[in-house]
């Protein structure tokens, strides 16, 4: 008796665990999969920008939560930290790797994965800097967006001199360890000696660093600065308007979210549009794409914008021919 109830157990337990099979099997097979999401900068500064690429996953057809999910990883300003955040996204491991923004993130990344397809969203030129073999013909695991908001400091520098047309020096903020600081200064340079004007640059890569920068300022009126792309910047543009704003400085941004927060100018492309660019590609990846077949998409929207605001606590009239030319004047 003993024998047949423990064998009747047996043949119920076994039954159990074949039903179990099957449904441990399809849940496998339905599992979500993940993305990757590597920034060199922090959350909090930005939400906008995280939903634009909610937005373009969207596009794609995929919703975190529901049939997507994504892995953050924030280095919050602090480089050193993205390579163990790489390999701990790899470990993970994740279908792919997202670095919108931060072109460091995504240096990083090709270094420590040669088969996890990787979308970045970067400043400078991703040929020129080693991202892809070429725009049309990414190669490899890596495509995405290139903003090329190095490349157009010659634009900056312009409409910085016709907005404040008494200014007598010129000076760019740059992040020294960046890998966007060449290009960006190689920029400066050549849109300066067309203009005919000299650019002096200060480097400063930490908030230590950037208050010392200003403080190497001349005390007297007449000057304006350019701040270089770079996350190490964006994470603390309150600190950089807060000064610009201390030292009655007018200041040229790559970015409208500068402007919005109190700065005075900005030239450059439209970010929120880039990411949302990015979330479609990481889209079409999921759904199979190789980013060896996605051409490298380039910016073609440029944003203008001004705070009059800001303009008036300097004491700054902006001439009228600007404010028309202006995509977006804050008042």
């Amino acid at each position: 008796m003993a024998n047949g109830v423990g064998r009747r157990k047996f043949i119920v337990g076994l039954g159990g665990a074949a039903l179990g099979w099957p449904l441990a099997a399809s849940a496998q097979q339905t599992a979500m999969p993940v993305i990757g999401f590597l920034h060199a900068g922090a959350a909090e500064q930005n939400v906008q920008r995280l939903a634009a690429y909610r937005k373009g996953l969207g596009e794609a057809g995929f919703v975190e939560g529901q049939n997507v999910a994504i892995e953050f990883r924030w280095a919050d300003g602090h480089n050193d930290r993205l390579p163990d955040m790489a390999a701990d996204l790899i470990r993970r491991p994740v279908a792919v790797i997202a670095t919108p923004g931060s072109t460091e993130a995504a240096l990083v990344a090709k270094a420590a994965t040669t088969s996890i397809p990787i979308v970045f969203l970067t400043a400078a030129d991703p040929v020129e800097i080693g991202l892809v073999a070429s725009l049309n013909r990414p190669g490899g695991n890596v495509t995405g967006v290139a903003s090329l908001n190095t490349e157009i400091a010659a634009k900056r520098l312009g409409l910085m001199r016709d907005i404040e047309p008494q200014a007598m020096r010129y000076f760019a903020l740059v992040n020294p360890t960046s890998s966007l600081a060449k290009p960006f200064t190689k920029d400066v340079a050549t849109g300066a000696a067309s203009l005919g004007i000299h650019v002096e640059i200060l480097n400063a890569s930490t908030a230590t660093e950037i208050d010392a920068a200003f403080a190497k300022l001349p005390q007297q009126p007449g000057n304006v600065l350019l701040v270089s792309t770079d996350a190490v910047f964006f994470i603390r543009r309150a600190q950089i308007i807060a000064l610009a704003a201390r030292h009655a400085l007018p200041v040229m941004f790559d970015n409208r979210e500068y402007v919005a927060a109190g700065g005075l100018v900005s030239y450059g492309t439209d970010i929120a549009d880039m990411y949302r660019q990015v979330g479609v590609y990481t889209g079409k990846i999921l759904k199979g794409e190789k980013p060896a077949d996605l051409p490298v998409m380039q910016s073609a929207k440029f944003e203008f914008v001004i705070n009059l605001k800001t303009a008036k606590a300097l004491g700054l009239t902006v001439p009228e021919n600007m404010l028309l030319l202006a995509d977006e004047v804050i008042e």
